[in-house]
């Protein structure tokens, strides 16, 4: 069915053919009779890396295989969303052993954008706790791992869907006590503070600060600084600890259309930036919170992305070695200067990572909200140079516009991962927008530009 899709961005917009399929041999046939697709999970990545000439939609491939409540293993289908296995296993006692900022996120796309959350630092991202998966590559399905087939399995975490299409995934889960989060706030006073307090609080297992883009002075990065861990029985209240393990109710709030650009300027973005600053009255709050509005605050309001108006946003996100500490100053001070703050800007510590083409290395990641205007790629491409010269790389999930030279001077396995990709998916039958536009599915010409 042609249909203009776009991802969560809103940003771009392209028509493209989109198919589905709820048995294997559908798949099958499909990828034997078309020479292009790119497999497409919820939608739920921000930029171009699920859409292309032809996509395939997993989510009606999304029955739950297995689930061995005793060990703790989950196996489904690549369409089941985070949400769906949350559903199911929270009642048992289980949790997810890395979560994004959302849940709306299918398993599959969960490995294709190697997910990471604020426990990075503590306990990796998605791929370290990933038993095995199939993917259909171009060479026909192969059931991959870190000890079997391990360089289709490496390739495939972080990989955006370029080596084929997975179909299952086996990963194990995290053992809680209750569905409830014991909850600590800080406030910052600015970027060295932040930064001070992220170092301080390293042993909790969640870590994350929301920051404030826009000020100068004295207060440049000010921030709040949220950690956590499951709460044990014994930390919950008496109305809490009746229910340990019940699910939190759901919310229903929306955002029923686009809503107008003048909606967000700097005025909008700094009134809220200080309303959100001040909404902490007292230096540090301590609290026990069901584990939704911890990990997923934003899922309360669906379509949220409605807010940054019909023309879309970007999401931008970048690592920086934890050695750079002044190149994070540096990019924070830049987008000072401009202007242009962001509502969600939120800085998280990552901890040693080195796989083949995931994101994360031990740094700070910072993401931020821009909506789509006059003058924003310019200034992006300003953002990446910065970026590129303090050591540091963007996340492929989240990007929309990266040009080719930065993702080859960032990724130092890019040539690597291609070419395994070129072995599983011989004459780039597997490909996106996004692919296209770095040039991974043509790398010998992109490795003799940028080397």
């Amino acid at each position: 069915m042609r249909k203009q899709l776009s991802n969560w961005g809103n940003y771009p917009a392209l028509d493209c053919d989109e198919s589905s399929f709820s048995q294997e041999d559908q798949l099958l046939q499909y990828v034997n009779t078309h020479d292009h697709m790119i497999a497409r999970g919820n939608g739920r990545c921000y930029g171009d890396a699920s859409l292309g000439e032809h996509s395939i939609s997993t989510l009606r491939y999304d029955k739950v295989l297995s689930f061995d409540i005793k060990a703790g293993i989950f196996e489904c289908q690549s369409g089941v969303t985070l949400d769906q296995v949350l559903e199911i296993i929270v009642r048992d006692g289980w949790f997810l052993p890395v979560t994004p900022g959302t849940k709306f996120i299918t398993v599959g796309g969960a490995v294709a954008s190697d997910v990471h959350g604020k426990n990075h630092h503590a306990e990796g991202s998605f791929s370290n706790h990933v038993i095995s998966m199939e993917v259909l590559t171009g060479k026909g399905y192969v059931t991959c791992s870190p000890d079997q087939d391990s360089d289709l399995f490496w390739a495939t975490c972080g990989g955006m869907g370029l080596t084929g299409v997975i179909t299952k995934v086996k990963f194990r889960l995290k053992k809680i006590e209750t569905a409830y989060i014991k909850q600590k706030q800080i406030k910052a006073e600015n970027l060295d503070d932040i930064l001070r307090l992220f170092d301080e609080y390293r042993h909790y297992t969640y870590s994350m600060a929301w920051i404030d883009c826009l000020q100068k002075g004295k207060s440049f990065g000010r921030s709040i600084l949220i950690v956590g861990e499951h709460a044990k029985k014994e930390e919950l209240n008496s109305k809490q600890v009746r229910f340990p393990l019940e699910l939190p109710e759901k919310l229903k709030l929306t955002v029923p259309f686009n809503l107008p650009s003048f909606v967000l300027n700097n005025f909008t973005v700094k009134a809220f930036n200080a309303l959100y600053y001040a909404k902490n009255f007292k230096k540090e709050i301590n609290n026990v919170v069901p584990y939704e509005p911890f990990f997923y605050p934003l899922d309360a309001i669906h379509h949220w992305n409605r807010g940054y108006g019909k023309q879309g946003f970007v999401q931008y996100q970048f690592v920086l070695p934890i050695d750079r500490k002044e190149g994070l100053a540096a990019i924070l001070r830049r987008i000072s200067e401009k202007g242009w703050g962001s509502f969600l800007a939120v800085l998280k510590v990552f901890g040693k990572q080195d796989d083949l083409i995931s994101f994360p290395m031990e740094g700070y990641t910072l993401a931020l909200d821009f909506p789509v205007r006059k003058g924003l790629f310019p200034f992006l491409d300003e953002l990446d140079a910065m970026v590129l010269a303090y050591g540091g790389r963007l996340y492929l999930s989240k990007d929309a516009r990266m040009q080719q030279e930065v993702f080859w001077k960032s990724y130092p396995n890019a040539a690597k991962f291609a070419d395994i990709v070129k072995t599983y998916n011989p004459g780039g039958k597997f490909r996106s927008v996004q692919s296209d536009r770095l040039g991974i599915n043509n790398y010998e010409l992109a490795i003799t530009n940028y080397e």
